[in-house]
């Protein structure tokens, strides 16, 4: 520990994460944009243990058991992030209160009465979410210079692009089927 970290206190500590969370999140940084990524996987794990516990319908156990396999990577993603951040020495998101902040991603009680179809579908769109901020936290990342966390974001690019196609082959769509903007109608 450094002397001057020595000196202050962890209230004094947090109150300097915040302040510089707060300038990092309106510059963008590699580290901010990282930071909405973590609070998108706080919301998604939620998501995903609460369609695992209530999904029905006559693929309910597959699903139990898919969900559960994509709880346990949106974990492992949330805690390999949190790490590489702080590796990094930048900052992570570590409470509720900045997880609320930071997340695009949103959760609602009502999810666990909707069809198992309309479940996939909404977190074909997450993990879709999802990735534009990986997309924009990898070119940050490089613009930084930073290839470890680079690196990172592009394995989780690559794990998110995988779910939105298994997700969407279960609904019987394409991978990007109903996600990028189709110029179809003016024609």
């Amino acid at each position: 520990m450094t002397t001057k970290n020595a000196e202050q206190t962890p209230k004094d500590l947090f109150a300097a994460e915040v302040k510089q969370a707060d300038v990092d999140h309106h510059t963008p940084t590699a580290g901010a944009m990282t930071g909405h990524i973590v609070s998108n996987l706080v919301v998604l794990v939620n998501k995903l243990q609460q369609a695992k516990w209530y999904v029905k319908g006559m693929n309910a156990n597959t699903l139990k058991n898919y969900f559960g396999d994509l709880l346990v990577q949106a974990n492992d993603q949330k805690d390999k992030l949190g790490e590489t951040l702080i590796d990094e020495n930048l900052l992570t998101p570590t409470t509720q209160k900045e997880f609320t902040e930071y997340a695009m991603l949103t959760e609602n009680g009502e999810n666990k009465y909707h069809s198992a179809e309309w479940l996939i579908d909404n977190f074909v769109h997450d993990y879709d979410t999802e990735n534009l901020f990986v997309t924009r936290a990898i070119r940050l990342a490089e613009k930084e210079d930073r290839p470890v966390l680079a690196t990172m974001l592009t394995k989780i690019f690559g794990e998110n692009n995988h779910n939105i196609a298994s997700l969407q082959a279960l609904l019987g769509n394409t991978p990007r089927a109903g996600l990028d903007e189709e110029d179809d109608d003016e024609f």
